[in-house]
């Protein structure tokens, strides 16, 4: 009778006015009294630092909730998440892996626009590839050509490979991946391909929280996630390539662990520690968004 009478039913906190990214994981999300409620019984970690207890979760002001390992959701959940606009992924261990991710829709669609419109012109395409090139390399390059930019950003990832193994101490015998057995490398290699899955997972959290086009690429071209690609690798060299070297070092001493297990932890650490989620998410502003519109 009173439906929509008070404009409960549509009314909505503007993302730009949330929170952003909310963790919860080892717990059951469902609604009670009318608002989301998360229910914790585990103790908590170094890597899951929430307490045991019940918690009364302000959705409204969350653009986009993460479920971890060990969580139920009730479908009620969903019907308010929905209906609220607050997206919901179920994640990996500290986000080294996406699952699933309903589209998150925000109060506007400027972010995917200016994507589209960027992508849409090839000198303005090169431009933000260049861009993102800059970022990495830490220097702005005048080539414009992609296949040039390509070649520069190959030959630097070399160098960069045999400095961060000289670091760590791990014995370093150059790139070799075999597309139809990733398991055939030696343990940096696998290592690296194990890092690399993870860090897509974080890149497709931030393309899924601001909503931009994960096929539209400026860098990678061919893949359904062209765009994601490009955002994990602007933390190739931060997050990726140390975390697979660490745990390639770790691998080769006893008690021997999966390699995949060893990667999986030591990306998620750094994941946290360096907040690199939210950092992709401002990376995919600062290309797409004018200063005044961020």
């Amino acid at each position: 009778m009173l439906k929509g009478r008070l404009g409960l039913e549509t009314a909505r906190i503007l993302h730009a006015d949330r929170s952003g990214l909310l963790w919860l994981s080892r717990g059951t999300l469902s609604v009670r009294d009318g608002t989301l409620a998360f229910e914790r019984r585990s103790d908590k970690s170094e890597d899951d630092p929430l307490e045991s207890g019940d918690y009364i979760i302000p959705f409204q002001s969350i653009s986009m909730i993460l479920l971890g390992p060990g969580s139920k959701v009730s479908h009620d959940a969903l019907r308010l998440l929905a209906r609220h606009g607050t997206a919901l992924a179920a994640v990996g261990q500290s986000g080294v892996r996406l699952y699933t991710a309903p589209p998150l829709v925000g109060n506007n669609s400027i972010l995917a626009r200016r994507q589209a419109n960027l992508w849409a012109n090839t000198d303005s395409r090169l431009q933000v590839a260049k861009r993102m090139y800059a970022w990495r390399l830490g220097t702005d390059l005048r080539q414009r050509d992609i296949a040039v930019l390509r070649g520069i950003e190959g030959a630097r990832m070399k160098e960069s490979y045999r400095l961060i193994a000289e670091q760590i101490g791990v014995n370093w015998k150059g790139r070799r991946y075999d597309r139809a057995n990733p398991s055939s490398g030696d343990l940096p290699n696998q290592a690296i391909n194990h890092a690399a899955t993870a860090v897509k997972a974080a890149a497709a959290i931030a393309v899924s929280a601001t909503a931009t086009i994960p096929q539209l690429g400026f860098i990678h071209e061919a893949s359904s996630q062209s765009f994601v690609l490009d955002i994990a690798d602007l933390h190739r060299d931060s997050i990726t390539i140390p975390s697979a070297f660490r745990a390639a070092k770790q691998g080769n001493s006893p008690p021997y662990k999966s390699i995949e297990r060893l990667t999986r932890y030591e990306v998620g650490k750094m994941l946290v520690k360096e907040r690199t989620i939210p950092c992709m998410i401002k990376q995919i502003k600062d290309l797409f968004l004018p200063k005044k519109q961020k």
